[in-house]
């Protein structure tokens, strides 16, 4: 369940894309990577580093994959009118990288138990048919930040390490990303400014540790952007802590909760 809404930037390309799975790479012990590709890809167009797209993906054992007629907000009531027999799954994701001379993009996905997309995500094989629909960007930062914030749990670990692959050099970053164990830290990616928090406890409520670590460290000095995601109570948590014990102003504050613990997992 999403709690908090993101303020999408409107995509520029607004067509239902049908893919296919060209490779799956297990990446730890919580993540995988999925690649997607096609000639329909030329319809996209990437805007931003944390390009959001829907996700669609046939449930199991349907033979194909079902995807709306319509490119337009009406694709939503089109598709609950759909028997679940041929109604495909819909997840948000986001683009970890692109490759327009391929055809080509790479999605990761934090797997989490048994849910649809986990379990689809562990059977699909090459030649199994996806499809993607642009939901635009919500990382946009003001050109006047002299450093940004960068914070997400595992659900938006993917959209954190797309924003760093094209995040200028000129701005200095803060990173600090949770995921589920220690087994799951990206070692290639780590740099300076980029702390990785392990929760190793099942037990624990995924963004605990990103909040605390953030509320104790030394963030950028003067103005700087923020970009928060995952779980519901991380991003509104750190939203406020930054506007009440940071002096952060809400308009360079960038948040979405993906997903609400208790409720459902991100997947």
């Amino acid at each position: 369940m999403c709690a908090v809404i993101p303020r999408l930037k409107a995509p520029v390309s607004r067509k239902m894309i049908t893919l296919e799975v060209r490779e799956r790479v297990n990446l730890s012990p919580n993540f995988a990577s999925v690649t997607l590709g096609g000639p329909e890809l030329k319809d996209l167009v990437v805007t931003g580093a944390d390009q959001t797209v829907r996700l669609f993906f046939p449930r199991e054992g349907q033979r194909g994959l079902r995807m709306p007629t319509f490119s337009n907000e009406t694709w939503m009531p089109e598709l609950m009118l759909l028997p679940k027999s041929v109604r495909p799954w819909v997840r948000t994701l986001t683009i970890r990288r692109a490759r327009p001379a391929d055809d080509e993009v790479d999605i990761e996905f934090a797997l989490h138990g048994n849910s649809p997309m986990s379990e689809w995500v562990r059977r699909v094989r090459p030649g199994d048919p996806a499809g993607i629909f642009d939901m635009g960007t919500t990382y946009r930062p003001p050109d006047d930040v002299g450093g940004q914030l960068v914070v997400a749990d595992e659900s938006a670990l993917p959209a954190a390490l797309a924003i760093l692959d094209g995040a200028p050099e000129s701005l200095a970053a803060q990173v600090f990303l949770e995921v589920p164990t220690a087994a799951d830290i990206r070692r290639y990616d780590t740099t300076d400014g980029v702390h990785w928090l392990s929760r190793d406890d099942p037990g624990l409520r995924p963004g605990t540790l990103a909040l605390e670590a953030v509320q104790r460290a030394s963030l950028p000095h003067g103005r700087f952007y923020t970009w928060v995601a995952g779980e519901s109570r991380l991003a509104t948590s750190l939203r406020r802590h930054l506007v009440s014990e940071r002096g952060a102003a809400k308009a360079d504050i960038s948040f979405a909760g993906y997903w609400r613990h208790g409720w459902s997992s991100p997947g």
